[in-house]
């Protein structure tokens, strides 16, 4: 069956880059979701196919760690391969090298099959386990899924404007994408002076609702010197997600 791991080869384009002419951080992302995505479509457990058995992954966690990212018109690997499957579970890490085989980026994820009809989780069947091959976990920091908020005597708490779903958030699944809840989250730090401006090191998000058209979002923004955390809370207060962010 070849090797477990899935790559495709990438140049940095002007595009996907930030203020200091790097990949920016939901770039990043966005191609390792496309990764998980082509190496899917290719073994034959696509979108297409789950659908047609009402099912569906779910990301439920992201946890990245980025020793640099690429610059401009940079050559790099882009990576994946899955890593574990517990009855209804999913895990996978991701990765980037340069152009010298280097990894400068490595990412972990938990993943929940569920199924459509009745929306409860689903065991992932053998069909569609099997068309993987299970690869070695990477060496990185394998941190708790659930990210605790810091208390409010032990940083500083912004409440932000919120912010409304709009058509441009969604994915195919007609729910906010995984990485635009990343980009709600920066833009709420974004917000504070100067933090934007920060070289991003590690990044962590949990996810808990699903937030869908014309939602309304509630960012709060915990700050503790080199991190922010920010809940992305719906109406009632709950979490769509927490994300952590941790600059250099």
């Amino acid at each position: 069956m070849g090797t477990y791991e899935y790559e495709y080869s990438d140049r940095i384009s002007f595009s996907r880059c930030d203020i200091n002419n790097r990949l920016s951080i939901t770039s990043l992302i966005d191609a390792f979701q496309d990764a998980s995505i082509f190496q899917s479509e290719d073994a034959g457990v696509g979108m297409e196919m789950l659908r047609s058995h009402s099912l569906l992954w779910v990301l439920n966690y992201w946890e990245i760690e980025v020793e640099r990212l690429p610059g401009l018109c940079d050559r790099v690997t882009v990576g994946t391969y899955p890593y574990g499957f517990k009855s209804f579970m999913g895990y996978r890490n991701f990765y980037l090298k340069d152009e010298e085989g280097n990894y400068i980026v490595k990412a972990n994820t938990t993943w929940s099959m569920v199924n459509t009809d009745r929306m409860t989780p689903a065991v992932a069947p053998d069909f569609i386990t099997g068309a993987y091959r299970i690869g070695e976990k990477l060496e990185m920091t394998y941190s708790p899924r659930k990210i605790q908020l810091p208390p409010d005597d032990e940083c500083e708490k912004e409440v932000m404007d919120e912010r409304t779903v709009m058509l441009h958030h969604l994915d195919a699944n007609m729910h906010v994408n995984n990485c635009r809840y990343i980009n709600f989250a920066l833009s709420a730090i974004d917000s504070l002076d100067g933090r934007g401006r920060e070289e991003i090191c590690g990044l962590r998000a949990d996810y808990r609702l699903q937030a869908h058209l014309n939602d309304k979002i509630f960012p709060v923004v915990y700050e503790q010197d080199k991190v922010c955390t920010v809940a992305l809370n719906n109406a009632d207060g709950k979490p769509y997600s927490v994300v952590s962010v941790t600059y250099k």
